[in-house]
């Protein structure tokens, strides 16, 4: 059993001030991983004392000696990556083959990445009589879920500490070893005190502290929409930076000229990735009201494939949710989708037979949803598939356009150019052309309430960056 008892703030694991702390259940088995301190509001407030009192030495710290502390990082959290494996695929239920290769192999990716970018940036040129520079936002407070928790957390701390921020980061509690063992590579390879700062516990707490504390100059938040207004309401009051990415309810618009197999299979597997505990999984695939039938069939077919496992062993596909509360969530969403007319295709709301312990759903399917059904409007993060039939193309864009979210989504179609067309028309931050895969340098974010800003690539670096212009006075002709 993991137990940590410290805080990792200015350089030091320090005893907390809060004397609480908080269970970590393994997804597979339900038994407890281990505990981690509840941190209280002064907790919060030190390790923001310690980013500000940090800031200014480590934005005047050269670029390429900063890239030197994150490729150190990196290296230090590929050695961890057994370790690390296990621990998130107890975390979060992912499979122990894909998390090696998301969950741990892309923080080290986008750690040695942010590093390069460190180097390669230009952070000042010349526009007429002024020179513009880019400067460090300042100290940022990095919140973070618990579906892709080091991931998430890399893509808010690589970036703003490669950029010149000193960083404050809360993870959730439900996934948090990753980010303990983090701040332990992270002394290892030598960060200056105060730079990075680590406080777990609760969002009405420490996040709040967060949101609302004068000396904060930015809130970097992933998570629910519910919990990103909060952000933004408690940040408004010292009128900081905030970047928000919350949820999605995305679609997969199959025309009526697609390979339909492949755009069931590809929905799928974009729908169940992590047992649909991803934001931007496609969760409602729109298909013409003349295919349905076919496409039921080839849905039925196709989601046998996704057998459930033990998270642990090598050849599991598709593995629990997170916790008991995200089983029960996503329960009861499958019992109101039947409930509002949906045709059980596949799976359904009982626990599977064999999986009576851990957090078990099976992969399920619904069709003949309805676009103002309940499980074609809400986010439900877990294994469930809406099928929505639509008329026409205009009816299909409509139906993937009526959405408080934009965060993901897909178009599939034999004529390319068609499917761009229509991917246009689609409110949303990333449409994938036919299957197409993700791109780890192509701006990651959302339109409408899937929030604003963009992770990823150059396009995160420079949401840790603020804008100066120097004017010159111009020299006399």
């Amino acid at each position: 059993m993991k137990t940590y008892d410290k805080f990792f703030i200015d350089g030091q694991w320090v005893t907390p001030l809060g004397r609480g702390t908080l269970d970590v259940f393994h997804s597979a088995d339900a038994k407890l991983m281990g505990r981690i301190p509840e941190g209280a509001s002064e907790d919060t407030e030190a390790a923001i004392a310690a980013a500000r009192e940090a800031r200014d030495a480590w934005a005047a710290t050269p670029a390429a000696e900063r890239a030197g502390y994150l490729r150190k990082i990196a290296a230090g959290l590929k050695a961890r990556t057994d370790e690390l494996a296990q621990v998130m695929t107890g975390e979060t239920g992912m499979p122990i083959k894909l998390v090696r290769a998301i969950q741990v192999g892309g923080p080290v990716y986008h750690w040695n990445k942010y590093a390069e970018l460190a180097e390669s940036f230009e952070f000042e040129a010349r526009v007429g009589n002024s020179l513009v520079v880019r400067e460090p936002v300042g100290v940022v407070g990095a919140i973070t879920p618990w579906n892709y928790p080091l991931n998430q957390i890399t893509l808010k701390v690589a970036p703003a500490l490669a950029a010149g921020c000193t960083v404050v980061l809360k993870p959730s509690e439900v996934a948090p070893f990753n980010a303990f063992i983090l701040a332990e590579v992270i002394e290892e390879a030598g960060l200056p005190p105060g730079v990075f700062n680590l406080v777990t516990g609760l969002g009405p707490v420490v996040g709040e502290v967060l949101a609302r504390h004068p000396d904060v100059d930015m809130v970097s938040f992933t998570g629910s929409t519910r919990a990103g207004k909060r952000v933004s309401e408690v940040a408004s009051q010292t009128v900081k930076r905030v970047a928000l990415e919350l949820g999605g309810k995305s679609a997969s618009v199959v025309l009526d000229d697609a390979d339909l197999a492949a755009a069931v299979k590809g929905t799928l597997n974009a729908c169940y990735l992590n047992s649909g505990q991803t934001c931007s999984a496609h969760t409602r695939m729109l298909v013409p009201a003349s295919r349905y039938d076919e496409v039921k069939a080839l849905a039925k077919e196709a989601v046998a494939r996704f057998t459930l496992g033990d998270p642990r062993e090598e050849t599991t596909r598709l593995g629990p949710l997170a916790s008991s509360a995200q089983r029960e969530r996503v329960q009861t969403y499958i019992r109101k989708g039947l409930s509002e007319g949906a045709e059980l295709i596949a799976g359904g709301d009982t626990v599977p037979e064999g999986f009576e312990t851990g957090f078990f759903v099976q992969p399920t399917v619904l069709g003949r949803v309805t676009p103002d059904a309940t499980v074609a409007q809400e986010e439900i993060f877990g294994p469930v598939l809406s099928i929505i039939t639509y008329q026409d193309e205009a009816d299909a864009v409509r139906i993937a356009n009526d959405s408080i979210y934009g965060l993901g989504g897909g178009v599939w179609s034999g004529d390319e150019a068609r499917a761009v067309r229509v991917a246009r028309q689609i409110r949303t931050g990333q449409v994938d052309i036919n299957g197409g895969e993700f791109n780890v340098q192509a701006p990651f974010g959302g339109f409408k309430q899937s929030g604003h800003g963009r992770e990823n690539g150059v396009y995160g670096f420079e949401e840790f960056l603020e804008y100066k212009s120097l004017q010159f006075k111009s020299a006399k002709s």
